[in-house]
Formats: structure tokens, C-alpha cells, sequence
């Protein structure tokens, strides 16, 4: 029973520290968001998954404006990240794929692996660790930050390829082109 709650405590604890992760301007509350599937305004928490199908299902038009992974995933199938998400008023899509400690220091990264990743909703960040495969962007303003690509980076258009954005500690290992699906 014990170690039930222990784990019960260190989850709550974790999806505490990740509602509160990232960058510069973000803080631990979560945000209000409009799905594109229901057109209903819905208050979205971090979805915080360490099976294959909890990232799918998180991803989608229904799922949460944060994404944050517990371990290393491997799918077998084209993920789509779909729907328009705000937190603190901003349109703005995160996958997190790493931990951290209280101070927001990174204390692990890990590897999701998947043949591709559609990019649909706007302003989607990719954070502190490895997708590897694919990545086609759909939406403006993808962004990686302090993560790498282990494969190509393609846009629809050089307009959305125009509002790309990645730091100095990301990297895409494979090309990164327009047009090509």
C-alpha cells in the first residue's frame, strides 16, 4: 500500500514540476484552450504519458497543450499533432520529452520514435530531447528547442518554413526541405 502512494505522490509531483516547464516567459499555471473538434472552449492540463497510445491520444485535436513523456516511446505509426491549444493566452503546442528537477533543470531526455510526425497545430514546440523519424509541418511556427530531429524536417510551404525556429543546442540530423510530403 505503501509504495502505492509513494507512486501516486511522485505522479502528482511530476505533473506539477512539467504544467510548469519550459522557457522564459511560461509559467505553472495551466492555460484555456479551443479545440479545433469541438469549438469548445476546455481548460487543458499537461498530459503527462509513458505508453505509446497515451502520446498518440495527447497529440490529437482532444489532447492537451502539453505532452510530456515519462520514458522513451516507440510507435508504429504516422503521429498527427492536431488542434489549437493556448496556455497563458497563447496559441502554443509543446511536446516534452524530457524530466526535470524543481529548478527546471533537465535531469533526463528521452527518444520518441515514430516513421513520421505531422505537424498541424500552430506554434508547436518540440523540447529537450529526440523524435526520431519524419517530421512534416503543416502549421506556422514550429520550433525546436535544446532538441534534435533524427531525421528530415519538411514544410508544406516557404511560408511555414519561414516561421520555423530552432536554437543553437537543437539540431536536425537529416535535410530540411519544402513541398516534399
Amino acid at each position: 500500500m505503501t509504495k502505492k502512494i509513494v507512486v501516486v505522490l511522485v505522479g502528482i509531483g511530476m505533473v506539477i514540476a512539467l504544467i510548469g516547464c519550459g522557457a522564459d516567459e511560461e509559467s505553472s499555471k495551466a492555460g484555456t484552450g479551443r479545440t479545433q473538434a469541438s469549438n469548445v472552449d476546455a481548460v487543458t492540463t499537461a498530459s503527462i504519458v509513458n505508453t505509446a497510445d497515451d502520446f498518440v491520444e495527447a497529440t490529437g485535436p482532444e489532447g492537451t497543450w502539453i505532452i510530456a513523456t515519462l520514458n522513451d516511446l516507440t510507435i508504429d505509426q504516422e503521429v498527427v499533432v492536431a488542434g489549437e491549444f493556448t496556455n497563458n493566452d497563447e496559441l502554443y503546442r509543446k511536446i516534452a520529452l524530457y524530466a526535470q528537477d524543481e529548478d527546471r533543470t533537465v535531469t533526463d531526455r528521452y527518444t520518441v520514435t515514430a516513421p513520421r510526425l505531422v505537424v498541424q497545430s500552430p506554434n508547436t514546440r518540440i523540447q529537450s530531447g529526440t523524435f526520431r523519424g519524419d517530421v512534416y509541418v503543416e502549421a506556422e511556427g514550429f520550433h525546436l528547442v535544446d532538441a534534435t530531429v533524427d531525421g528530415d524536417v519538411s514544410f508544406a510551404t516557404e511560408e511555414l518554413r519561414e516561421t520555423f525556429e530552432m536554437n543553437e543546442s537543437s539540431k536536425v540530423t537529416g535535410t530540411i526541405t519544402v513541398g516534399e510530403e
